[in-house]
């Protein structure tokens, strides 16, 4: 993977307390759009997820829904999407997002945003996959997250930064950046594993 065509960005289908986390969710929509990147979302028009989308629409990006069926009256599906698709359950969805995906994005959102994070955050650290993992960490959302992630750390059960890799954003504007710049260290290390290989 050496570029960034498709972000999956996990956020709250709330708006949450703090203005902060919406102007976040539109700037960001706004950068993917005009940078060409492609959205993957929870296909739902409510909260974060939905200004988000909303965002890229209205600046004529493109995006993918991905919904289950459980989920499309409570998420008020968003039909506006270019592509939607609508699963049997979570599991489903979960796969297809990370397939359609070169990489992943956690705004802040609840339980569900966390758990779709920690999940990505697992797969990499037992070598499932090197996409880019980025935690948009808006007016400091989640700081008692990565305190615990150091916690865990200095405890013994986290060992190192190649078994457990995620990148951190404090600003909008520097998420898109921080993932091309780790896709093009993962395609730099992997050409130069292929060229091992041949000299062997």
């Amino acid at each position: 993977m050496s570029s960034i065509r498709a972000v999956c960005v996990y956020c709250g289908s709330s708006a949450g307390a703090d203005p902060a986390f919406t102007e976040a969710a539109r700037a960001l929509g706004t950068i993917l759009a005009r940078n060409g990147v492609r959205l993957i979302f929870g296909g739902g028009s409510v909260g974060l997820m939905g200004t988000l989308a909303q965002a890229v629409l209205a600046n004529g990006g493109a995006l993918t829904g991905i919904i289950p069926e459980f989920l499309v009256h409570d998420e008020k599906i968003l039909v506006a999407a270019q592509e939607t698709i609508v699963t049997r359950d979570m599991h489903e969805r979960k796969r297809l997002m990370f397939e359609r995906a070169d990489a992943f994005v956690a705004l802040p959102g609840g339980v569900g945003t966390l758990e779709e994070l920690v999940e990505q955050l697992t797969w990499a650290q037992l070598g499932r996959h090197a996409k880019p993992i980025l935690i948009g960490n808006i007016a400091g959302f989640w700081d008692p997250l990565l305190e615990l992630i150091e916690h865990m750390k200095g405890l013994g059960f986290l060992h190192s930064a190649e078994q457990f890799g995620y990148l951190v954003a404090d600003k909008v504007e520097d998420i898109l950046p921080a993932l091309r710049k780790a896709a093009a260290r993962t395609a730099d290390a992997a050409a130069a594993d292929v060229e091992l290989l041949r000299r062997l």
